[in-house]
């Protein structure tokens, strides 16, 4: 069971902004309201510009934060975009593989953390993938979204996660984060579960991906200039080979990309040659379904192996609610029963 846990800043700094203060005490009252400890590692609350313009910093946290005994859980307080400045900080000196050596804390966060989980996969430590302090502890709602709850208390009570099985619901994601919002519902639409795309409806592996975007500025440079290169440099992206039997898990961001260059990445991604290795793809709701029958056209088009399972509308990634994914855990997709059963 969690007793500790550590929020961390590892991208964008906004936890520490003042428009965000009334999200940062509920999220805390409601980890304490579970008896949690909750501490904040040194920099998180420094706020976007000082995160901004401190990697190295951002980095020490994480390493205190796993070198800390008493530390049972690091949740990232949210994505961003520059999460991969670390990469130095982490590996030049086999800093990260030296910290995580046995070492059990559980590791939770998506969206741009989608590259310290290929960091942390790098190094062989298993992570949890799906939520962040911020976008699920403080929800506005005068609760957690009970389907995102549900997988968070599992993972504090049994540091694990056993099954997961479609959300009943879907939501609009607000557009309004102020005060005036608290205890205000969000839009409730009725989910129609996990689709079958193409491929045997029963497939297995370790499942191990992230948000797309994130995943496409491992091998392009139009956001910033280096992504590509330390991702080459540290082999960050497994190779084919090590690809093979995994599941990839890929979702989309609030960006909600255009129909073309989600095409790109996806040929990106096939020019890996990783639809000839992995066992099946499990591809998240689309924020607020924009686009979802035109990223489904496309990844239909674009995936060349006809026998590659793709399993879609998995409630993981940007579009509420969330479920929580472990990563490096040999699991079961069965899209008749509608579960993913990981093994224990």
């Amino acid at each position: 069971m969690i007793k500790k846990v550590a929020i961390i800043s590892l991208s964008r700094g906004i936890l520490g902004e003042p428009f965000i203060s009334h999200e940062l005490e509920i999220g805390l009252n409601r980890l304490k309201n579970y008896g949690l400890e909750v501490v904040t590692t040194e920099s998180a609350l420094k706020g976007m510009e000082y995160i901004k313009n401190n990697p190295k910093e951002r980095a020490k946290d994480l390493l205190n934060a796993l070198r800390d005994k008493s530390i049972d859980m690091i949740l990232c307080a949210i994505g961003g975009d520059d999460t991969y400045r670390l990469l130095p900080y982490l590996f030049e000196n086999d800093e990260l593989k030296n910290a995580v050596k046995d070492n059990k804390k559980i590791f939770l966060g998506y969206s741009d953390t989608t590259w310290n989980h290929f960091m942390f996969n790098k190094v062989g430590f298993k992570t949890f993938y799906g939520q962040a302090f911020i976008t699920d502890l403080c929800e506005l709602e005068n609760e957690m979204l009970p389907y995102s709850r549900k997988y968070f208390e599992e993972l504090i009570n049994k540091e694990s996660i056993s099954k997961i099985e479609p959300s009943d619901v879907w939501y609009s994601e607000r557009t309004n984060f102020d005060s005036s919002q608290i205890g205000t519902k969000r839009i409730v639409h009725k989910n129609e579960g996990f689709q079958l795309l193409q491929g045997n409806p029963v497939f297995s592996g370790e499942i191990l991906g992230g948000c797309i975007e994130s995943i496409y500025d491992m091998f392009d440079n139009s956001r910033y200039a280096d992504t590509a290169e330390l991702c080459k440099k540290y082999n960050l992206f497994p190779s084919a080979e090590e690809w093979k039997g995994k599941i990839l898990l890929l979702e989309s961001s609030e960006a909600k990309e255009k129909p073309d260059l989600y095409r790109k990445m996806i040929r990106t991604l096939k020019e890996t040659g990783i639809f000839d290795s992995i066992s099946g793809i499990l591809v998240g709701k689309p924020i607020d379904e924009i686009y979802y029958d035109e990223y489904k056209s496309i990844l239909l088009e674009e995936i060349e192996n006809k026998n590659l399972p793709i399993a879609y509308n998995i409630n993981i990634g940007h579009a509420t609610p969330h479920c929580i994914i472990p990563f490096g855990i040999k699991c079961k997709v069965n899209m008749n029963e509608q579960t993913i059963i990981f093994n224990q």
